[in-house]
């Protein structure tokens, strides 16, 4: 559905003003009577069977439109499709019809079918409305926001561009429809030429206005458009703090997203549940349990009541960080659970290797009579799969289509598809790939190629990455993943071929990256980087010692790893540079004794770091907790929570 030029820039010559409605305020002047009194009393406290049966009793001219406006207001309140009806039908069949012309009371009805799904009954009184005579700018947005309510953007922009050329001039009340309809289009062309409109206007954009305008250039991705708008804002309130955090969140700049929480802090604008629940899903992605924490202790100390939403923030949180015992605390604790809040515990659990607390949640879960759905089974799926219960696995998920009724996604398939691979069911994999009833993801393409990488089958991991480099033929992970396949089997002339076909596409090696919070900051190592580190007294103090020690209780590099065609020496020295190595040492020096160490990686920890943190966590009897991109290994007295199934 096209869009009028109207909304360009350079198309922007609304002249007409509103009509002053001063038949609003004749009416208004009606002297009070006790019926207005006793409406608007029942009306406040819900009461509204008796609030219309007043109504019904009396003579329209004994009650104020003011009375009206407050019943209609209610129904929207509480959705009551039934008193409305009720009330309008009424209006309809009263001697006085003069009441449906009031733009207050027919915004109201509008509004009040629109929010009860009765979107075709709105438009019919909209279409009634402005059939006769012109309504202000109130209706048409009454309209719009109906049509927004229900997705239908392109439909509420369309009711604005008529607006326009019925010369209606629009206010900050359109102004801010009309930006978040854009905004849920991701229509960035007409968006610029309605916060051209803004500009021009005789009066003054308000705070809705801009933070409506903040939230369009940022679900457009015009990031430097998000910053000159707040920067220019006159005012700045908690939902445009929140905007721009949400705008950093997008554009993926974690560490501004910080300093702008900071900056909000610091200028002592408060808060909302939503500030602290974005916030709290950055310390999810990044592992920050310091910055988290603090949120709680936030939330803790503040007098109004969280909602679940925002607690469920703070469970992912500490599920996401290694922190199962806070998790499990917080959760607890909590006076209301939806399906979420069982889905977020029951997934920490499996990423963090308690398959054992993941199955007795469930179970808890089920016989609490919280039914499951699709999400939980991906967990309980992923978690069997990460911990080599093939047989579980498969019984969870036969389990999910008989006893609860769930149609398997394609993330499930895949989930399936892992298992089997993993505990080296390749053939049983194969067959649930071809028996599937929708075409298989680019993930369960992934999930086959990394079994042959896990048990050596080449010839099958040829065909596998065939189709992957079809579908996806920019993703890097599928090459290098074959590259180490044709390594690990020698095959350097294949491990020369495909690094010819990744050179040839542009396709780049994501470099291993890993970071740890001491205190308050955040410190990143780069693999092969940190020589100012690597080169300083007490580095090389520490890995010295460290070296000697776990050398004499068993430690020898794996230089198998390290998948090029160089010397072993070189191997050796390739792999002390390994970014999460790097970072537990920095956190060994800079944290005290009995602090664990939380590290988190940007890909998947080599085997050979695997056994390295083993014995240094023997060595220097701390916990090291390493997250990568499947998920944790606590690292404890020289063992790991993997159990060696990773």
């Amino acid at each position: 559905m096209a869009i009028p030029a109207i909304f360009l820039p350079t198309n922007l010559t609304v002249t007409a003003t509103i009509k002053a409605n001063s038949s609003f305020k004749k009416l208004n002047k009606t002297p009070t009577n006790p019926f207005n009194s006793s409406l608007k009393s029942l009306t406040k406290s819900g009461k509204l069977d008796e609030a219309l049966l007043l109504i019904e009793s009396q003579k329209s001219s004994q009650l104020d439109i003011e009375s009206y406006s407050s019943l209609l207001h209610a129904c929207i309140s509480k959705k009551s499709i039934e008193h409305g009806h009720r009330l309008y039908i009424h209006l309809l069949l009263n001697s006085n019809k003069s009441i449906l012309n009031y733009p207050l009371i027919l915004s109201k009805l509008i509004t009040l079918f629109s929010v009860c799904d009765q979107l075709d009954e709105a438009r019919r009184i909209f279409e009634h409305a402005i059939g006769n005579e012109d309504r202000p700018e109130l209706v048409w947005v009454a309209m719009a926001i109906g049509y927004s309510r229900k997705r239908c953007f392109r439909e509420a922009l369309l009711v604005y561009s008529k607006m326009l050329f019925r010369s209606i001039e629009p206010g900050n009340f359109a102004f801010s429809m009309a930006v978040k309809a854009c905004s849920g289009i991701s229509d960035l062309r007409v968006g610029r030429g309605v916060h051209a409109q803004i500009i021009k206007a005789d009066k003054e954009a308000d705070q809705v206005v801009y933070n409506a305008l903040l939230g369009m250039y940022t679900e457009c991705g015009c990031f430097r458009d998000v910053l000159k708008v707040f920067e220019e804002m006159p005012e700045r309130n908690v939902v445009s703090w929140n905007s721009l955090i949400a705008a950093f969140v997008k554009k993926r700049q974690v560490f501004e997203a910080f300093e702008t929480f900071r900056r909000m802090q610091n200028e002592d604008v408060g808060y909302s549940w939503v500030t602290f629940t974005t916030i709290l899903a950055i310390c999810s992605q990044v592992t920050y349990l310091y910055y988290g924490r603090e949120i709680h202790s936030q939330i803790v100390k503040s007098t109004n009541v969280p909602d679940v939403v925002l607690l469920n923030s703070l469970l992912d949180m500490y599920a996401k960080c290694g922190a199962m015992e806070y998790c499990i605390r917080v959760f607890e604790r909590m006076k209301y659970r939806d399906i979420t809040s069982w889905n977020t515990v029951i997934n920490g659990y499996a990423i963090n290797g308690l398959m054992g607390e993941t199955m007795k949640l469930f179970n808890e879960m089920v016989s609490g009579g919280v039914r499951p759905d699709g999400v939980t089974f991906i967990a309980l799926l992923s978690g069997c799969s990460h911990a080599g219960l093939a047989d579980l696995g498969e019984e969870l998920f036969e389990s999910m289509t008989g006893d609860f009724g769930i149609r398997p996604s394609l993330e499930h398939y895949a989930c399936l598809v892992d298992i089997l691979g993993r505990a080296g069911k390749i053939k049983e994999a194969l067959q649930v790939v071809e028996k599937m009833p929708v075409k298989p993801s680019g993930s369960i393409w992934g999930s086959l190629l990394n079994s042959c990488r896990l048990h050596g089958n080449v010839s099958l991991a040829e065909l596998v990455a065939e189709q992957l480099f079809e579908m996806e033929p920019n993703n890097c992970g599928n090459y290098v993943m074959l590259s180490n396949i044709y390594a690990n089997a020698g095959m350097w002339e294949g491990v020369k071929k495909v690094r010819e076909m990744m050179e040839n596409k542009g396709i780049k090696k994501e470099a291993g990256c890993s970071w740890i919070q001491v205190r308050n900051k955040v410190h990143t190592f780069m693999a092969g980087g940190g020589f100012e580190f690597r080169n300083s007294d007490e580095y090389k103090e520490v890995w010295d010692e460290l070296s000697e020690a776990i050398e004499k209780i068993g430690y020898k590099p794996d230089t198998r790893v390290v998948l090029h065609d160089v010397s072993e020496e070189t191997k050796a020295e390739w792999i002390c540079g390994h970014s999460e190595r790097l970072a537990t040492v920095f956190g060994l020096i800079q944290t005290g004794c009995g602090i664990p160490i939380r590290v988190t990686k940007n890909i998947r920890i080599c085997a050979d770091c695997h056994s390295w943190m083993k014995f240094v966590s023997e060595i220097t009897r701390r916990r090291i907790i390493v997250r990568d991109t499947n998920r944790f290994h606590h690292f404890d007295q020289g063992k790991c929570s993997c159990n060696e199934y990773w």
